[in-house]
């Protein structure tokens, strides 16, 4: 009796195991989301809600249990910013394609301006892979420009991995040109991440931006208690000197009310079209890298008018690092070496 008592704990434990103690990936269709979890818990979920103009990651979550991403729009928080409705997790998009704005574009935009704004929709799930370091998810969607024409088919390939206190995403996004289709040189792009309170600037004052079209945003002067943030660059910029400049790789680390460290890094790859990217890092909470963006971040350069031809297809790829502690330049220089050398 003992031993099978024994044997049937060992049994059950061996089950837990398999089931929490990997990256799993379970697609959700009715709720319009997959779900991402390491050992049993969240890591991030794919999104597509009726309340936004393109799918995304949110929230994101550090291995700790640290929730980095700020959670308004989706999931307001007391004590949060509430500007830029369109910035909602983690994203891939653009400010001006063919003359349409698909990073902006969200239902705060007036019915009047609707027509100049683009939006990104989820197709289908192309397929889902649990495993025990990584999982993966394959997507499919469309941008559709204002006027309701399909503009580009774009495919993404998305592992998620843990390793030791690290969570990583890469993503792989392809594009393929439905009609001909004209990056125009802009600040509002490409892989945005909208980060928690206390990963932003101590320093911020807020203020107007304004998008290319001169649509402004007020970012108010709000609170910077337990605001901590830093972002660094590869080329040594840090703090508020990083936003358009380049670089390989730039991570923001910060501090949260409760004393847990945590580090969001993202890494350009070598064969990105303009690498290695600008930064659209702003203390705010925006975090971006633009590789298509040249002349709006440097008056010197030359317009940067990235063109895919009809039937034509370019890819994109990223990798996203949350660490729980604070990333150094030697350990930032030896991850993006190593993804480079992928």
């Amino acid at each position: 009796m003992f031993r099978a008592l024994c044997l049937a704990a060992v049994a059950f434990s061996f089950a837990g195991l398999m089931a929490g103690g990997q990256v799993k990936v379970t697609p959700d269709e009715a709720n319009r989301k997959v779900d991402i979890t390491i050992d049993g818990q969240r890591f991030t979920s794919y999104v597509w809600p009726t309340s936004l103009k393109k799918p995304v990651l949110y929230p994101l979550v550090a291995p700790d249990g640290v929730t980095v991403t700020r959670g308004y729009p989706l999931e307001p928080r007391p004590g949060e910013r509430v500007d830029h409705p369109h910035h909602a997790g983690m994203w891939f998009n653009y400010g001006n394609v063919n003359g349409f704005d698909f990073w902006n574009n969200s239902d705060a935009i007036k019915e009047a301006d609707r027509g100049k704004m683009g939006t990104i929709r989820m197709e289908k799930i192309v397929s889902t892979k649990s495993g025990k370091d990584r999982g993966e998810l394959v997507v499919e969607s469309v941008w559709k420009t204002g006027k309701g024409d399909d503009l580009l088919k774009e495919e993404d390939t998305f592992v998620f991995m843990k390793r030791g206190d690290a969570r990583i995403i890469d993503r792989v996004t392809t594009l393929k040109a439905l009609d001909k289709a004209v990056f125009h040189d802009d600040k509002e792009g490409v892989l945005g991440i909208r980060v928690a309170h206390f990963l932003e600037s101590p320093t911020e004052k807020g203020g107007t931006f304004a998008d290319a079209s001169g649509r402004p945003t007020t970012v108010s002067t709000a609170d910077t208690t337990g605001a901590t943030g830093i972002y660094r660059t590869s080329e040594g910029k840090e703090g508020d000197a990083v936003w358009s400049t380049r670089g390989r790789w730039c991570s923001l680390t910060g501090t949260n009310a409760d004393g847990k460290t945590e580090t969001i890094a993202i890494l350009d790859h070598k064969g990105n079209p303009g690498y290695p990217t600008y930064w659209h890092a702003r203390g705010y909470g925006l975090f971006a890298a633009n590789t298509l963006g040249d002349h709006i971040f440097d008056p010197k350069a030359p317009q940067h008018d990235f063109t895919i031809e009809k039937g034509q297809s370019a890819t994109f790829k990223y990798r996203v690092i949350l660490f729980a502690h604070a990333a150094g330049k030697d350990e930032m220089n030896r991850e993006s070496d190593a993804y480079e050398s992928r």
